[in-house]
């Protein structure tokens, strides 16, 4: 019988190696990595490259 091979991957955030099944905080390795990183995306500390998306303007023909 052949044993199954466990995969693994690197915590975006803190980078540790971390097994991705069975992880309940995938792809991060703890809830605290997984909390840190939604934390700068809400302070927009990450952006996505690329031109700005155009702001709709109110439509003042009401």
């Amino acid at each position: 019988m052949t044993e199954k091979k466990s995969r693994k991957i690197y915590c975006p955030y803190c980078r540790s190696e971390v097994r991705w099944e069975g992880n309940p905080h995938r792809p991060f390795c703890s809830e605290r990595c997984r909390l840190v990183d939604l934390g700068k995306w809400a302070r927009e500390e990450y952006t996505i490259p690329g031109e700005k998306a155009p702001t709709e303007e109110p439509d003042d023909n009401n």
